[in-house]
């Protein structure tokens, strides 16, 4: 096969993505026969495949072949391609240097061109660097402007998904979701280049998982894993894929499974030479041992999260609460409330927030403000889940305020948004409350239930108990899986109390107390009043 049939068949491997195959035969194909184009297709292809140093070493080459060819605006995307991998490489020195320098050639072109569009997404990454919130958004309109004058799939797709996300920050989740929506419709279509597809994906999928948008999630997730599957020997965004993987699977209950999926996005960062990333998979990963009880473990990915830059808030707080130091839960909660954050962050914290603060000692005038802004971030944001966490949180403060009739229909609407998005360990969190509500309203058999639900659910994910999912029935701290009310029935037979006397004291009907004692009596195995106040006493009941 000569020089040029070589050259023909790399190019036609890089048009059908098969990286392997075109970084097989540009690399060893004859470099004087390469034009500037096929340098830029080695190094796309060897970026795509993790390597970078041959990626940088192919664009400088194609970046030199196009200025001495006098292809100003194709040496400038050069330039841009070498900063945004030199960027995203840990080396933004000379990442600027190469925008710098991108910028003084377009300064020598007349005109508006789609390259200027091209320098002005780095304009805009600077721009959000620097916290520089409407500059940002002002940017990313203006990337989509430039694409869809000049009809560049890439532009508008990236312009389209920055400003979406950007205006999640600000607030305008329903308009962000629809930009990125219309960025979904060029990515299926197949219409934006490999590189940028990646990174728009991976964008709007992290701005879903920050909203708890599991939903679009999930499905932009599915998309995303079947773009990496169909590129052989891909290696960029398959780390974030395995992360994005993994969070849903954490939401179905799948834990296994989403701890191998963040296990792999880890090796597969540090295989990529970007291991910063790898601290959300390390805390995604301490949020799964988190819940399964599995604390000690859950530390250690904590505190490798923290190794790699990552803060693991507020799952860490929630494992100091479960590893019985509510100090320290609470004042990393304060504190996370004190910083500054915008809409989509402060969402994040706040039901674990919310949790920390009335499970140790927070009394209503402290955790309602909480609970009424995380309402109104829910109802405008509109996602299910949102919805979900703000339902059981102000669930949660009716029922330690002792309004039970309030919490019920809060907690049912929860558990109902977490069941249509298929997330067993909420719904059975949800069910805990429910059975403590029953517990309340003295519905001790309906309360029974519940909590029977919730234990079966915890069981099954090999999830941790939830609170005092048995204690509240008495069944771990009492002989004989007694109920509550049971207990105050026995405690009452015990003194010498007939069934007319304790069907006053506890506000019952006498036919609901001789019900009670019935079960009493099957659950203990006695057959008499003397020998199940025996029992109590045995028992240190009473």
């Amino acid at each position: 096969m000569g020089v040029v049939d070589e050259l023909i068949r790399a190019r036609e491997a890089y048009e059908r993505r098969d990286w392997v195959a075109a970084y097989g035969d540009l690399s060893h194909a004859d470099g004087d026969a390469m034009n500037a184009d096929d340098f830029a297709r080695l190094a796309t292809a060897a970026y795509l495949l993790g390597r970078t140093n041959d990626c940088l070493q192919a664009m400088q080459r194609a970046y030199r072949g196009h200025l001495a060819a006098g292809d100003v605006l194709a040496a400038s995307r050069s330039a841009f391609w070498l900063a945004m991998v030199l960027m995203t490489s840990s080396e933004p020195v000379v990442g600027a240097g190469w925008i710098a320098r991108c910028q003084r050639l377009l300064d020598g072109v007349t005109g508006d061109v789609v390259e200027r569009g091209y320098l002005l997404v780095h304009r805009m990454f600077g721009s959000i660097g620097q916290g520089e919130w409407p500059q940002a958004i002002e940017q990313a309109g203006g990337i989509a402007d430039y694409g869809h004058r000049f009809n560049d799939p890439d532009l508008i797709a990236m312009g389209l998904a920055s400003q979406g996300r950007l205006l999640l920050y600000a607030g305008k989740v329903p308009q962000g979701l629809a930009l990125m929506d219309e960025a979904m419709v060029g990515l299926a279509a197949g219409e934006v280049t490999a590189v940028f597809a990646g990174n728009v994906y991976c964008t709007m999928i992290e701005g879903c998982q920050e909203i708890s948008d599991f939903a679009r999630a999930a499905e932009w997730t599915h998309a995303l894993t079947t773009w990496c599957e169909v590129q052989a020997g891909l290696v960029p965004f398959t780390a974030q894929c395995a992360v994005h993987r993994g969070q849903i699977m954490r939401v179905h209950g799948a834990y296994d499974e989403a701890l191998d999926e963040f296990d792999r996005a880890v090796r597969r960062y540090i295989e990529a030479g970007t291991p910063v990333p790898a601290g959300l998979a390390m805390s995604e990963s301490g949020d799964v041992l988190r819940i399964r009880g599995e604390l000690d473990a859950a530390a250690a990915a904590y505190e490798e999260a923290i190794g790699y830059g990552h803060e693991p808030q507020p799952g860490l707080a929630l494992l100091w609460l479960a590893q019985d130091r509510p100090d320290a839960a609470r004042s990393a909660a304060l504190r996370l409330l004190a910083e500054p954050r915008d809409p989509v962050h402060r969402s994040q914290l706040l039901p674990a927030a919310i949790e920390i603060l009335l499970t140790t000692g927070g009394g209503s005038e402290e955790v309602r403000p909480l609970v009424d802004e995380l309402t109104s971030v829910a109802a405008d944001f509109g996602c299910a889940a949102l919805r979900a966490m703000a339902a059981y949180a102000a669930g949660s403060l009716a029922l330690f305020d002792g309004d039970a009739m309030t919490a019920l229909p809060l907690l049912r609407t929860s558990m109902r948004h977490w069941s249509e998005l298929s997330a067993p360990y909420e719904v059975a969190r949800c069910r805990v409350l429910i059975g403590r509500v029953f517990l309340r309203v003295g519905d001790d058999d309906s309360a029974a239930g519940e909590l029977a639900a919730a234990r079966r659910t915890f069981a099954e994910l090999g999830a941790a108990a939830v609170g005092d999912v048995d204690l509240a029935t008495g069944r771990a701290s009492t002989p004989g899986g007694l109920t509550s009310r049971e207990l105050e029935v026995l405690r009452l037979v015990a003194s010498g109390q007939s069934n007319h006397d304790i069907a006053s004291t506890l506000f019952l009907s006498e036919k609901t107390v001789a019900r009670h004692i019935s079960n009493i009596f099957a659950k203990i195995d006695v057959h008499s009043r003397t020998a199940a106040a025996a029992y109590a006493f045995e028992n240190h009941l009473v």
